[in-house]
């Protein structure tokens, strides 16, 4: 079992930046996928940022060249930072995990394992 816990979410103008955090109990998987989804009200929850035990990442559409993932495997903890900031990125922001496995297929039913969420709102 793997828990997840965000932090780092809250309020901010637009152009502004934030970083988000996931801390994630220790596992041993050799291989995993680790990433960011978000969910606004009335909306499906979308994919964000993915990082995988090997480095690579990947990055939705509309967070590319705005949004960074990292990774700190000293601490356990995934990183998540926004600059540039738009009101259309106010969501629930969730961290989850899948292990085994890469990041090969990022939809939210390839992800066993969910945080709580973060609230992240961008005001104009």
């Amino acid at each position: 079992q793997v828990q997840l816990v965000e932090s780092g979410g809250g309020s901010v103008q637009a152009g502004g930046s934030l970083r988000l955090s996931c801390a994630a109990s220790r596992y041993t998987y050799s291989s995993y996928c680790m990433g960011w989804f978000r969910q606004a009200p009335g909306k499906e929850r979308e994919g964000v940022a993915f990082i995988d035990s090997d480095s690579r990442t990947r990055y939705g559409d509309s967070v590319k060249g705005r949004f960074t993932i990292s990774q700190d495997n000293s601490k356990n903890t995934l990183y998540l930072e926004m600059n540039s900031l738009k009101p259309e990125d106010t969501a629930m922001y969730y961290c989850a995990a899948r292990a085994p496995g890469f990041c090969t297929y990022v939809f939210p039913a390839n992800f066993a394992y969910w945080g709580r969420g973060t609230q992240v709102t961008v005001s104009s």
